[in-house]
């Protein structure tokens, strides 16, 4: 499994598994109680357990073992994949059967209100596996979810308009001042699996310069917890949420303790399928989006039960989101745009990018004066090939840019490691998937991020209370520090 991650977080100085011979070592907090008369000893018990031995009375007591759970994992500046087999039991589609199976014997107190949000990228793969459009794709996903079971299915690109106008805002404000433009280039924070790579390698250098602004996902993780608890008037560990993302560095997202809920045990996101998860699941139900979409019965449309809130977030909307600047978000696309008329009053209808001339991942765009000097200068990263290399101009004090999009995946999002492949492997075959991909997704017209009337509603709102604004849409993130003195090989 461990090539389903991204690269960023594949390429360290450590192992990408866990040998059976290794273990993963995590300091054990040893409290101090008071000194016993005598001597203990240590035994193994017959089921393997380890049984502490009061030599004098001879009683015995089980030991507790050491857990490695995944947040330890993500706090470790060691490897990553040692997550693997948590990821696998808490992160997969089996779980999702299990919350669906229980509410079917569960009192009605104590059934959890299950909600599936898809991103556009996942839903274009499916389509394409499928032979579907992208608006045909979306009934027939919302109906297939609701056949087993849940409640309301939704379309992340709502969260990524929020996302987008917040991100803007924040580079101009970043812009204007001073102090901040220090931390110039502004670097995207929507790709987990670079946001990881960041912190555990070059925390301290690259954390100031990474946007607060939360991905889609998580952004959408907090709306729902909220909105529908409030609608549904219970708590939100009552609320169950699933995503379907098309990488598998969003279950470690998704995971990260800043969207823990404390007050309620629960997360922002409960659980991420990646698309071929989903497509894995509609093959053990022996369904296809065309059949799906034969047998959609109207009454289970989510606008049975809706969400006044939510409403444009919908997935089986007649008219779905999307937003120009490729299949990763268009997050330079929209923040150029939008500062360079912010900024410098000029209008730019489209943005015409200059590719690396030895790498298709590497691209930039410059805004000029008349006399030609450089106003605004943006770029877009994808792959660690191109990560690396960025990372290499800022080490040396010497990144022309402003703006970075960073994304861990080389093609983007639409390219992500939990996409459906070619079964074959045969990567002739998986470039017409992926152009495919990118026909089905690039469907849907675009709109400028702000027309939309639903999210510009809530995004008034929450500009009301500044601390609800910030914890809907912002987050931060924290350097790990890198024992070299911890190896994987080390048994202890």
């Amino acid at each position: 499994m461990a090539s389903n991650f991204s690269g960023v977080l594949q390429l360290t100085d450590l192992d990408d598994f866990i040998a059976p011979s290794q273990e993963c070592i995590k300091p054990v907090p040893v409290k101090k109680t008071p000194r016993k008369k005598g001597l203990s000893k240590i035994q193994v018990a017959v089921d393997g357990s380890y049984m502490e031995v009061d030599t004098t009375s001879g009683k015995s007591k089980k030991l507790q073992k050491a857990e490695i759970t995944l947040n330890d994992c993500l706090a470790c500046s060691g490897c990553i994949t040692s997550a693997e087999t948590v990821l696998v039991a808490m992160q997969s589609d089996e779980e999702l059967y299990k919350v669906l199976n229980f509410n079917k014997t569960a009192a009605e107190a104590d059934k959890k209100i299950v909600v599936v949000s898809i991103s556009p990228q996942a839903r274009a793969s499916l389509a394409a596996k499928h032979k579907q459009q992208s608006t045909e794709a979306a009934v027939a996903l919302t109906h297939f979810f609701k056949s087993l079971g849940v409640s309301y299915v939704l379309d992340t690109t709502y969260a990524r308009e929020l996302a987008l106008i917040q991100c803007a805002e924040e580079f101009i404000e970043r812009f204007r001042s001073e102090t901040e433009n220090k931390n110039l280039p502004l670097l995207t924070s929507a790709c987990p699996g670079w946001i990881c790579y960041a912190e555990k390698t070059h925390g301290d250098m690259l954390i100031p310069h990474i946007s607060a602004v939360k991905s889609p996902q998580q952004i959408t993780g907090t709306l729902v917890k909220e909105l529908v608890a409030k609608h549904c008037e219970v708590t939100p560990d009552h609320v169950y949420h699933v995503t379907v993302m098309p990488c598998y560095d969003k279950k470690l997202e998704a995971s990260r303790q800043d969207f823990y809920n404390d007050i309620y045990s629960t997360r922002d996101v409960d659980l991420v399928l990646t698309s071929g998860e989903v497509e894995t699941m509609l093959k053990k139900e022996t369904r296809t989006l065309t059949e799906l979409l034969l047998a959609v019965d109207a009454t289970q449309s989510n606008s049975a039960r809706p969400i006044s809130e939510l409403q444009a977030a919908f997935l089986d909307n007649l008219e779905l989101l999307n937003h120009s600047g490729g299949g990763s978000g268009g997050y330079l696309d929209f923040v150029f745009k939008r500062a360079a008329k912010q900024l410098f009053g000029r209008n730019v209808d489209k943005v015409e990018y200059k590719v690396a001339r030895n790498n298709r991942d590497f691209r930039d765009v410059t805004l000029k004066d008349e006399d030609g000097k450089v106003l605004l200068h943006f770029a877009a990263a994808y792959g660690f090939r191109s990560i690396q290399n960025l990372v290499q101009k800022m080490k040396r004090s010497k990144c022309p840019y402003h703006y970075v999009e960073v994304m861990a995946c080389p093609s983007g999002c639409l390219n992500g490691g939990g996409q459906i492949k070619a079964e074959d492997g045969d990567r002739e075959k998986q470039k017409e998937i992926l152009e495919e991909v990118e026909r089905i997704y690039d469907e849907i017209p675009a709109t400028i991020p702000g027309n939309n009337e639903h999210a510009m509603t809530q995004l008034n709102s929450l500009k009301e209370n500044s601390s609800k604004l910030n914890h809907t849409l912002h987050t931060q993130y924290h350097s790990i520090e890198k024992d070299d003195t911890l190896s994987l090989n080390v048994k202890w």
